[in-house]
């Protein structure tokens, strides 16, 4: 089952990420802060990251970085980056630095939805490659 971890220091709003994953069928883990977030990360090996940026104790940025450069092997796992800082120097910044895709708030659901499909399509096909199948 692929994993998700949500990573948001607004409780409310991770919940109803986490609600929506698991009605989806995909196994939750949650974080209130990159610092946490990154504990998860190394701890459980999630199949792929949602991550606010603007948090306490750890920005996504950061976390990205520090999984950059302290957790290759880490480091391939798909990021996706949600925030409230809609402008472009912060997308580009996001982009730049790894993530795999850079959402808005408030969420659109059908979009995210549809991009975590297509990691998990390339997530398990490259399972099966690993598997030689």
């Amino acid at each position: 089952m692929i994993s998700i971890l949500c990573i948001d220091d607004e409780t409310e709003l991770r919940q109803i990420l986490v609600e929506e994953l698991e009605d989806a069928g995909f196994k939750t883990l949650q974080a209130s802060n990159g610092r946490e977030g990154l504990e998860m990360i190394v701890s459980h090996w999630p199949d792929l990251v949602i991550c606010d940026i603007s948090m306490p104790v750890m920005s996504g940025h950061e976390l990205l970085a520090e999984l950059q450069v302290n957790y290759p092997e880490l480091a391939r796992t798909p990021f996706i980056m949600l925030t409230a800082l809609a402008d472009r120097d912060n997308m580009l910044s996001g982009l730049q630095a790894g993530a795999e895709a850079y959402f808005t708030k408030p969420i659109d659901f059908d979009l995210l939805m549809a991009k975590i499909s297509g990691c998990v399509t390339r997530i398990e096909n490259e399972r099966r490659l690993g598997q030689g199948l």
